[in-house]
């Protein structure tokens, strides 16, 4: 597996047209065991991100990485434009999560990181919220 990305580099506009949520077993940092932990893959402009859960934190969660990978893509739909930007602070805590917010509604589509970084109980984020995409919008009468 190669380094992760940085998730501040993606923020901006891009277009977002797949996404899969699964869990997989994944190598933990040392020895040769392995974890049972959450998965999120989407594409971004063609390019696929993985966000891998860190299977080290016991009953603690929180995001190992997100890489670039060469996966193909299952949930595929028609491209949707996103603005991706950091998830700002909340009045209890601190985030380092990356969402996707799709530029016609101005809703959360995705979300990938941790949240409650400062605090002794962090979680991963990895959500899909495709209700919230323009081309799921329901109109009202």
């Amino acid at each position: 597996m190669n380094d992760p990305i940085e998730m501040e580099s993606l923020v901006g506009e891009h277009v977002l047209d797949a996404c899969d949520l699964f869990a997989d077993d994944i190598k933990a940092s040392w020895g040769d065991s392995f974890e049972h932990c959450e998965l999120i893959r989407f594409r971004l402009d063609g390019k696929v991100y993985t966000g891998i859960e860190s299977p080290d934190d016991g009953y603690r969660s929180s995001l190992r990485g997100l890489y670039v990978s060469d996966d193909a893509m299952k949930n595929v739909f028609p491209p949707v434009r996103v603005l991706a930007k950091m998830k700002g602070a909340e009045t209890y805590q601190t985030n380092d999560t990356l969402q996707l917010i799709d530029m016609v509604t101005g809703k959360i589509v995705l979300e990938v990181g941790t949240d409650n970084t400062d605090d002794y109980y962090p979680w991963f984020v990895g959500c899909f919220f495709p209700d919230c995409m323009a081309t799921n919008a329901t109109t009202s009468q």
